[in-house]
């Protein structure tokens, strides 16, 4: 998968899971890829200094991410 294919890939998983951020008043942004390997976002609105959005990005987005890119070995979230 080219750099190019892992972007669109991964852009297509945000928009997968933005509707259920979202619904909670949240969102999310792309900020970088890394060597194909390393997902850098940021969640915006209600789900900065959510209680739960460790977990939000573990089981919902990481998830998302490595189902549409499997090579991303992490998420990680830039606080704004």
């Amino acid at each position: 998968m080219t750099s190019e294919e892992v972007k669109i890939n991964v852009e297509k998983a945000l928009a997968e899971i933005r509707p259920f951020l979202e619904s909670d008043g949240g969102d999310i942004s792309l900020i970088s890829i890394e060597d194909d390997r390393l997902v850098r976002v940021q969640l915006e609105g209600a789900c900065v200094g959510c209680s739960v959005n460790t977990m939000t990005l573990k089981s919902g987005v990481e998830m998302t991410i490595k189902k549409y890119v499997p090579q991303i070995e992490r998420v990680i979230n830039v606080e704004p």
